[in-house]
């Protein structure tokens, strides 16, 4: 069964490694369930500051800005930091990162688990690292959320791979799934889509190069639909 109202999802965490996955991956679906009511809480591993022109430590900071700047737009009141080096994930020790995930998981309770595949999306080391962290804690755990793993669909992808391609991004990437095996295809209507986009702009550092390289048209496009497929499949 694909999950199309976001409001069937119940308490919604999301997990992801960097500032700006968030938005990209399930900023749609975040506000989009804060406006139906229900708690959404969000995780991010690292600060991302390897992610910017400047010294680590300046980016970090106007990365944990522009993050907190986003989920206001989103209207996400509840965050957590994991506190783990940018594009170090990888080296963490498992055991201890997979016992904060479990704590979160044991506070929140939530009924769904959103985050990358293990795949990692991009292929990220760090991505994979947090798919593979989330994923063991939700096994150990027993924890009855359905967790899901961002994914695209054929479709999807072939209507955008010019965009992609100009990012340097190659056809393999983001994987692709079935339309018809997805849990998860929520078309965002008009409003979460501008506080999508909202959140998005509120990081420039990380989107701003993207929206003018694509043009708005096609950067909305890009983002009008979120889909996901069932860590259990």
């Amino acid at each position: 069964m694909t999950i199309r109202d976001v409001a069937d999802l119940g308490t919604i965490l999301s997990i992801w490694a960097h500032p700006d996955d968030e938005s990209y991956l399930s900023g749609g679906v975040m506000t989009a369930a804060v406006a139906a009511g229900s708690r959404v809480v969000c995780v991010t591993a690292t600060k991302g500051e390897a992610g910017g022109p400047g010294a680590p430590a300046e980016t970090a900071i106007v990365r944990d800005a522009e993050l907190m700047a986003c989920l206001a737009e989103l209207g996400v009141g509840e965050h957590h930091w994991l506190g783990y080096p940018d594009g170090g994930c990888a080296d963490v020790d498992p055991e201890t990162a997979i016992a904060q995930v479990s704590a979160i998981l044991t506070d929140v309770a939530p009924d769904a688990v959103l985050t990358f595949g293990p795949d990692g999306y991009t292929d990220h080391p760090d991505h994979r690292a947090v798919s593979g962290w989330v994923t063991e804690a939700l096994a150990r755990a027993g924890h009855l959320a359905r967790l899901h793993y961002v994914t695209g669909t054929a479709d999807w992808f072939a209507e955008f791979r010019p965009a992609f391609a100009a990012l340097g991004l190659p056809d393999s990437l983001p994987p692709v799934w079935p339309a018809d095996q997805l849990s998860i295809e929520v078309v965002l209507d008009e409003v979460a889509l501008d506080r999508k986009i909202a959140g998005l702009a509120a990081q420039p550092s990380q989107t701003a190069a993207t929206r003018a390289l694509w043009g708005d048209d096609i950067f909305r496009r890009s983002q009008s639909v979120e889909r996901y497929r069932s860590a259990a499949r």
